[in-house]
Parts: structure tokens; C-alpha cells; sequence
């Protein structure tokens, strides 16, 4: 999901705003998860966005139940694109085509069909500087990364902690690894690179990567940041969850409210969630909580299933729990409809795991956050946001420990609700809302970007597909 929703809004500004046809290319399995197929047959989407599934691949005959997240993504898809060239050529008359970084293997096809194809970062600038920086760092460096003494520094940014590290990278010998690292390695044959950012979130990054003398020698494609694409849902679902927390949101005072979500494949252990409700009822704050069932698996066990889980908060939150805070809180199962809840004038700020996704619509909408990092990227992002970007804050973990306590958790939430501290990320969330809306408006620099782009291909008469 969090890399379908902004390839799907770039979809939409194609069609809606440059008056471009887009075939969107969907990779189908025997396990598409009910937010994905409700996202892709909602109604609001643009007459010239069709959705084209590519013929399903049967995740139980290529998978297996030790396969870690990134693995079992690249083996679906490896299949999947077996049927690409068939689907290019069924479709005809394409001027480009439009993929997500782990769908590579379209750069051979589109070149034997002399179609253009261009990569989406669907993270940050600054992981796409690590990914660029990858291949050199693999060559030079002998050993674990984890195991430098000194924080990776990759050329024109600011140095990476070994510890922030993506999940991807902390072991050399793993599949997900060399599936990653094989992905980055075909950057360079892309014709440009879309960024889900813009300049005033990412000022160093996107400079290291346009003016660099590393950069321009890899050499790296023209890179377009056309962000911040965040879900825009028109109007509620039906769902009872969903109207529920907007009626409940109603209620409760400007600014008043926490919202509490781990994005949509995030899960905790049983002993952190047990922490993390304490921490909520000791800050005596109101909260919106989205949950699912504990596990200490995975914190990404939920990764392919978001929307299908069968959900009983009272069974795992502390006893007494949603009877104490009933007057203050609202639990909710699952799911959640974040874009209206962030937006809502009663949200005062974000505990989140700082996917890419969640930080654009917490900025996009003005919400301070407590950054809690879960896996993949999220560690770099939420680092950023509190000593960077300054529109977040990290809980602090006891050395030895891999738990947050309930008091600490009290103290972060206070902090971010009631404090000066919060206040002044208030403030700097709240102008990196103008700024986000300045650069997508007509004129804006994200406009003009992809813009630009788009009169490229109109200079040759084809049309687009989306993946």
C-alpha cells in the first residue's frame, strides 16, 4: 500500500491535471489484501486512469513462510513481469512507462519495445541517495555496515548513524540484500527519476543528488520531485470505523487529540502494546488508537494482509483499559481512515512509524509527530524529522532494552500535546503545510516538475503506463 497510493495520485494528476490516458499495471495474486482492492475499484477514480491487472501469480507456489518482506515482494513480482512485454505491446501506443524502484526488470522489456522508463521513489531523497550510494559502498567496504565505527556518509548529505540503517542493508548475506542492492544497481538506466518530496522538505538531499560531482558521475538520471503525493479521498467509506472516528473527532476540542497509528502493516509485541496503552492512559490526553492484534513475529507481520485481520482489541489491551479511557479515547480495529483524521481540526499530532506515506500527510496537514520506527526505512525517517526537519520527536529506549516504557511514552506525548517544545513543531509543521500546498498548486515547483516531464512525451505522440 505505501508504495501503490502515491504511484496511483501521480496516476490521477496525470489524467486530471495534464490530460494524459494511464493504464495503471497492477501486479495480482491469490492474496490481495481488501485496502488494496478498495483503493483500486474506488469510485472517485478519473474517467482515462484504467486498471490493468497483470495475469495473477500464485504467492503459495513461489513463496515460503521464513521469506522476509522485500524477498517475497521481489520473487511475486520477478513472475509477474514475465507477462509485461506481452501486456506493453496488448496495450500499444505508449510514450512511457512509470515503475516502482522494485519492478526493474521492466527496463530490459521497455528497451527491447524502445519505450522509455522512468523510476518513482516512493521514499525519501535521502533514501535515494543511500540506494544510489549503494553499489560504491558494496565495493569498497569489506564486512557488516552496521559494523562501521563511524555513521555512512554518503556525498553532499547528512551522515547516516549505522544503527538508522534500512533493514535491507544490515545484512550483507541475506536474499533481501542482493535483491536490493540488484534493484538500486539499475537506477542509472532510467530515462528520469519522480521524488515523493519537494526542496523545502529535503533541501540537502536534493541539492547532493542534482549537484554532487558523485552523483553526476554514476551518472544519475534526471531526478523530478513532484511530492507531496499523498492519498486524496474524496469522501468517506461507508465503513462504521470510519465514520466513527470523524463523529468522534467532532466532539473533541481543536488540537486536542493523538492519533496513534502504525501505518498499515505495522504490528507490536504484546509486552510493547501493553506499554504503549499505559502510556496513553498516564498522559491523561485524548487519543484515537488504531490497533491489531500483538505479535512477536514481525513488526511488519501485517504487511500483506492490512484490511482482512479479525480484530479484538478488548482481548489483548491491558484489562480495564477501554473502560478507564472510554471517555477520552477511541480504539479502533485495524484501519483507519488517516487522511480525514490528520486533516481533522481536532488532531493535535501523530505517534506513528514514520513510513514515508504517514510523514507527507502528517506535514501536508500541519500534525507534529512522535517518530516510532518499526522496520524498512523508518529508523532514517523518523531521525530526520526530530533533528532535521524539527516537526518530531523520538522516544528514548534504555540501552539494553528494546521496549519504550509507559513513562517515557507519557513524557513524549506530553511533550508533543501540551509543551513549548511542541508548540515550535507545531509551528514548523504548519509551514511545511503552506509550502507542500504552494509546491503541488499551478506554478508550484512539483507542478512545473512533472510539468516539464509531461511536455516531453507530448512532444511524441504516445501515451503512459503506471506500475
Amino acid at each position: 500500500m505505501g508504495h501503490i497510493i502515491p504511484l496511483l495520485e501521480l496516476a490521477k494528476r496525470l489524467v486530471t491535471y495534464h490530460d494524459f490516458h494511464v493504464s495503471f499495471l497492477v501486479i495480482t495474486t491469490n492474496e490481495a489484501s481488501a485496502a488494496q482492492e478498495q483503493l483500486l475499484r474506488s469510485p472517485t477514480l478519473p474517467s482515462g486512469l484504467d486498471i490493468v491487472e497483470l495475469p495473477p501469480v500464485d504467492v503459495f507456489s513461489l513463496t515460503t513462510d521464513d521469506m522476509l518482506v522485500l524477498t517475497r515482494v521481489c520473487v511475486i513480482v520477478e513472475e509477474s513481469l514475465k507477462s509485461l512485454k506481452h501486456v506493453l505491446v496488448e496495450l500499444g501506443n505508449i510514450k512511457a512507462l512509470v515503475v516502482d524502484l522494485f519492478c526493474t526488470q521492466a527496463f530490459q522489456v521497455c528497451r527491447e519495445l524502445s519505450i522509455p522508463v522512468y523510476s518513482f521513489c516512493t521514499g525519501s531523497i535521502a533514501l535515494l541517495t543511500l540506494s544510489l550510494y549503494l553499489p560504491t559502498l558494496d565495493r569498497e567496504v569489506d564486512g557488516e555496515f552496521v559494523d562501521l565505527p563511524e555513521p555512512i556518509k554518503v556525498p553532499g548529505c547528512t551522515p547516516i548513524r549505522t544503527e538508522d540503517l534500512l533493514d535491507q542493508i544490515k545484512n550483507r548475506k541475506i536474499d533481501e540484500y542482493k535483491w536490493y542492492l540488484l534493484h538500486v544497481n539499475r537506477l542509472p538506466l532510467a530515462a528520469g527519476i519522480f521524488l515523493n518530496s519537494w526542496e523545502d522538505l529535503e533541501p540537502a538531499g536534493l541539492k547532493a543528488v542534482t549537484e554532487n560531482s558523485f552523483f553526476k558521475q554514476i551518472p544519475t538520471p534526471r531526478v523530478h520531485p513532484i511530492g507531496p503525493l499523498i492519498r486524496q479521498e474524496e469522501t468517506l467509506t461507508a465503513a462504521a470505523s470510519n465514520t466513527e472516528c470523524v463523529a468522534w473527532l467532532d466532539k473533541q476540542p481543536p488540537g486536542s487529540v493523538l492519533f496513534v497509528s502504525l501505518g498499515s502493516g505495522g504490528t507490536l509485541t504484546a509486552e510493547q502494546l501493553t506499554e504503549l496503552a499505559w502510556g496513553l492512559e498516564l498522559s491523561q490526553h485524548r487519543f484515537i488508537l488504531v490497533v491489531r492484534s500483538p505479535t512477536n513475529s514481525s513488526a511488519s507481520a501485517a504487511f500483506f494482509n492490512v484490511g482482512s485481520e479479525d480484530n479484538h482489541p478488548k482481548a489483548y489491551l491491558p484489562e480495564g483499559f477501554l473502560d478507564r479511557t472510554e471517555e477520552r479515547g477511541l480504539v479502533v480495529p485495524s484501519w483507519a481512515p488517516q487522511e480525514h483524521v490528520l486533516k481533522h481540526p481536532s488532531t493535535g499530532g501523530f505517534l506513528s512509524h514514520c513510513g514515508w506515506n504517514s510523514i507527507l500527510e502528517s506535514v501536508t496537514y500541519g500534525v507534529p509527530i512522535i517518530a516510532w520506527p518499526l522496520y524498512a526505512e523508518q529508523r532514517m525517517n523518523a531521525t530526520m524529522l526530530a533533528e532535521e526537519v524539527g516537526v518530531g520527536i523520538k522516544p528514548e529506549v534504555r540501552e539494553g532494552n528494546s521496549t519504550i516504557g509507559r513513562k517515557e511514552i507519557e513524557r513524549v506525548v506530553r511533550i508533543v500535546m501540551e509543551s513549548e517544545d511542541g508548540k515550535l513543531m507545531k509551528i514548523k509543521a504548519l509551514k511545511l503545510q503552506e509550502s507542500a500546498a504552494k509546491a503541488l498548486n499551478a506554478c508550484g515547483s512539483s507542478y512545473d516538475s512533472l510539468g516539464r516531464v509531461v511536455e516531453e512525451w507530448k512532444a511524441e505522440p504516445k501515451c503512459t503506463c503506471i506500475e
